[in-house]
């Protein structure tokens, strides 16, 4: 499996999905997935149709996903971390900002992918990073902010009474913050140059943040706990394992980390 598969996957769900929004916008919910969040009609459809795809390729993988579970198709083999929709909530009320996110990790934690994808569902952009190879968007390689200025800084906040606090201080050193709903475009973003730091307060779980792990690495950037320590030995699994912080260099990256902790 290469990138080209992860690309034709992400174009036949994203043609799909365009097709039936509307109508997958409607549907009630289905209870709660695997890694425990409410499942919408849409989460479920992504994943069968990422599911069909790949079983159209017969590559050997344990799929790891947010709405199934672990799966093995055809005997299983190396981890394929999935999320068929990041950004559920987004989609289903039309705000056009919601991804699909695929990882190929080739042993246990996060440090051994080789790939990642993430394609903006709305819009169509496609990220990938390849372990060694660099990042790149549409084709186009990718560098992040290479100074260390505080420009704009993107969060993510599971609750916010209780997250906003935590970061309020290093929100509040930068000249505009965002909240985009989609932890994989987020990442996305910040290797694409458009973003200095982003943050999540809250445990991710692997298959949340795998590939923009990737593609911030090969883009030049650095991710994070929020304590410094580096997520390469983070297991994949389904639990949520560790809050993020990711810089588009180690100068910001340091800068960030001593404002988390009121220096």
């Amino acid at each position: 499996m290469d990138i080209t598969d992860l690309r034709n996957i992400g174009s036949r769900l994203q043609e799909e999905i365009s097709r039936c929004l509307h109508d997958l916008q409607s549907g009630t919910p289905f209870g709660r997935g695997a890694g425990g969040d409410i499942t919408h009609l849409i989460d479920k459809r992504a994943e069968d149709i990422v599911i069909r795809e790949l079983e159209q390729l017969r590559f050997p993988v344990t799929l790891v996903s947010e709405e199934c579970g672990v799966r093995d198709l055809f005997g299983g083999g190396p981890r394929l971390l999935l999320d068929p929709i990041d950004g559920s909530r987004n989609a289903v009320s039309g705000v056009p900002i919601f991804s699909l996110s695929i990882a190929l990790i080739e042993g246990d934690t996060i440090g051994m992918a080789s790939s990642g994808y993430v394609i903006n569902l709305a819009g169509g952009d496609e990220f990938w990073a390849l372990k060694g190879g660099g990042s790149y968007l549409n084709g186009r390689p990718l560098r992040t902010q290479q100074d260390d200025t505080f420009r704009v800084i993107a969060y993510e906040a599971q609750s916010p009474g209780r997250d906003i606090p935590r970061i309020m201080h290093l929100l509040s050193l930068f000249s505009r913050a965002r909240c985009f709903g989609s932890t994989a475009l987020d990442m996305a973003f910040l290797a694409q140059g458009a973003l200095s730091v982003f943050v999540v307060p809250s445990a991710s779980r692997s298959f949340d943040f795998a590939a923009g792990w990737l593609l911030i690495q090969e883009a030049g950037g650095i991710v994070t706990d929020l304590d410094g320590r580096a997520l390469d030995d983070i297991p994949v699994s389904l639990n949520r394992s560790s809050p993020l912080l990711a810089s588009a260099n180690e100068n910001l990256h340091r800068k960030a980390l001593a404002a988390l902790k009121g220096r």
